[in-house]
């Protein structure tokens, strides 16, 4: 199996939120099979709705400054599929990557025919156990985990992590994780067992007091992220957004750290993944003052407020519900002065009408992009949501991702920004496409 066969097997499988239909028995019985890899390292499980991504990447980088070495899963991915498992901030090469889906592939079909399993595991468990095996062979210290999806049933809560955290919980995933904040908190609230350490991001209430009620199930005392002046001071703020911030608890202080993705909501998922470097070098892993702060800084999240320098700039932001488009609303209000033409898509299970209401205000000129997935909100959705006051003359409908890219270079000013945003899907289909420009810029000019 090569590495296109493995990802056309993958993907065959169906989408990957369907493994929360189905618990955690298929990626127990799976990773059994496969001599339980995951029971080799320790592990971080890093669930919540927004900012999970992030703390998962500070924490390894955090961690690799530390001389740790680590494995880290993160989902989803923007243009290959590799992006999703690290090995000391280094992406699993394809051809381990084919070689770790066959074997997989091959113990789930004995699994099914030796009725063991009533049926394949999904996309996210086979990945998963991908992942874990990929580290157990790499023999990394720690495991980072990001959840996929909830928490209760996710296929990463089979790994049973000694420490999680829950980043900030907000309305999303309706369909799998309930209608209300609390059933959503309760399904994430699930990864905290006896024994761990449970550091908690800030909260809205009603997801507080759900969280805090299973600490207290469980017999754990929650760490909670307190963002008062008294423990997070900002310094100084650059002209695109990354903030200088003074960090302190009852132990130790941090002093002026330069975050390295931007954005406020930065600081809560740096104050968040500190506290879990804290409860790390509780539990013996030799994580100093100098690399909590050092990893903080050196820390990137592609398709995340991510910025591509030229003329016009490009702001890359996969902001995939309403929470997460107040997050980039605020940005665009605070550091954005130019005109702003804005390339929308985003899948058809999301809250269209909130995120439009939130985000189209802001653009002067508005693309929508028709995305090539079986999830996508068709032209017509995205039209639907368009406001009322919004210029219909200001609205563009594009074919494709490559039309709305073109038109928008097209029609922006060379001092104004083109902001991608709804999905990280159309983000990663957009830096596909101008990886390929310049490549083929690259090529062209070895062969002159």
């Amino acid at each position: 199996m090569n590495f296109d066969q493995a990802l056309a097997y993958l993907l065959s499988l169906g989408h990957e939120t369907l493994t929360i239909k189905l618990g955690l028995k298929n990626t127990e019985i799976l990773l059994d099979s496969l001599g339980n890899p995951h029971q080799q390292f320790p592990a971080v499980q890093i669930a919540g709705t927004n900012g999970k991504g992030s703390v998962a990447v500070m924490l390894d980088s955090i961690c690799q400054r530390a001389g740790i070495r680590t494995g880290c899963f993160t989902s989803p991915h923007l243009v290959s599929i590799t992006e999703r498992m690290s090995i000391n901030g280094e992406r699993i090469s394809e051809d381990d990557f084919a070689r770790l889906t066959e074997r997989v592939r091959r113990t789930a079909a004995e699994l099914v025919e030796q009725e063991r399993l009533a049926t394949l595991p999904t996309f996210f468990e086979h990945t998963t156990a991908i992942a874990l095996l990929a580290f157990w062979e790499a023999k990394v210290e720690l495991a980072i985990l990001e959840t996929g999806l909830g928490g209760r049933l996710d296929s990463t809560t089979a790994a049973r992590a000694d420490i999680v955290a829950i980043t900030p919980i907000a309305m999303d995933h309706e369909e799998y994780l309930g209608h209300t904040l609390a059933e959503i908190a309760s399904e994430k609230a699930a990864t905290i067992h006896p024994g761990v350490t449970a550091v908690i991001a800030p909260q809205e209430k009603e997801a507080l007091r759900v969280i805090l009620g299973r600490c207290h199930a469980v017999g754990v005392e929650p760490r909670l992220v307190d963002l008062s002046e008294r423990f997070q001071r900002v310094t100084e703020t650059s002209a695109d957004g990354q903030f200088v911030v003074t960090f302190a608890n009852d132990g130790s202080e941090y002093e002026n750290v330069r975050l390295g993705l931007r954005g406020h909501h930065q600081i809560a998922n740096a104050a968040t993944a500190i506290a879990l470097a804290e409860a790390l070098r509780e539990r013996g892993f030799p994580i100093n003052h100098g690399a909590i702060a050092e990893g903080i800084e050196q820390a990137r999240h592609p398709g995340r407020l991510e910025i591509r320098e030229g003329s016009p700039r490009i702001l890359f932001d996969g902001a995939h519900n309403p929470a997460a488009a107040r997050m980039l609303r605020d940005y665009l209000e605070e550091f954005v002065r130019g005109p702003i033409t804005m390339i929308f898509g985003a899948m058809r299970d999301k809250a269209l009408d909130e995120m439009a209401g939130v985000l189209f205000p802001k653009a002067d000129e508005l693309i929508l992009a028709s995305l090539d997935n079986p999830r996508a909100a068709s032209m017509e959705m995205l039209i639907a949501v368009v406001p009322a006051s919004f210029e219909k003359t200001r609205t563009h409908k594009t074919a494709s991702v490559s039309e709305a890219l073109q038109l928008a270079r097209a029609i922006t000013r060379d001092d104004g920004l083109i902001c991608v945003t709804g999905s990280l899907h159309l983000v990663g289909a957009i830096q596909e496409i101008i990886s390929g420009e310049s490549r083929s810029v690259a090529h062209q000019r070895v062969a002159h």
